[in-house]
């Protein structure tokens, strides 16, 4: 194992966010497959919480925040044919993995949207 990260994420802060910035907060961390597919649940707030907890636990695991031209929209998370969890990596995102195996999980309440990322 290379690093572990883990997020806890406020559904209603990611509600409001979208609430208040609207496309400007969606668009800017979200890529377009995760919009549509956040986007088609009823409570959509929740699958964008999800993500964003997700994204936030890669970078721990990195140990680098959005530092060195990495950006939200450069970390995809996609699900296979039996909803896990997976990650797409782009840009400056991807150099930095370099084809290194990492591992996500996801869940949530109505409340509480936590991730948790192993890179290996």
């Amino acid at each position: 194992m290379h690093a572990i990260g883990v997020d806890i994420c406020e559904n209603s802060r990611v509600k409001k966010a979208i609430e208040t910035q609207g496309d400007r907060f969606i668009l800017k961390i979200f890529t377009p497959q995760e919009i549509d597919y956040c986007s088609s649940k009823t409570e959509s707030h929740i699958c964008y919480s999800a993500r964003f907890a997700a994204k936030e636990a890669l970078l721990k695991a990195l140990g680098t925040g959005l530092r060195n031209d990495l950006k939200w929209r450069d970390i995809e998370i996609c699900n296979d044919e039996l909803g896990k969890p997976f990650f797409i990596f782009h840009g400056k995102t991807a150099e930095i993995i370099d084809n290194r195996n990492v591992l996500l999980s996801i869940s949530h309440t109505s409340e509480n949207a936590i991730a948790f990322v192993i890179i290996e």
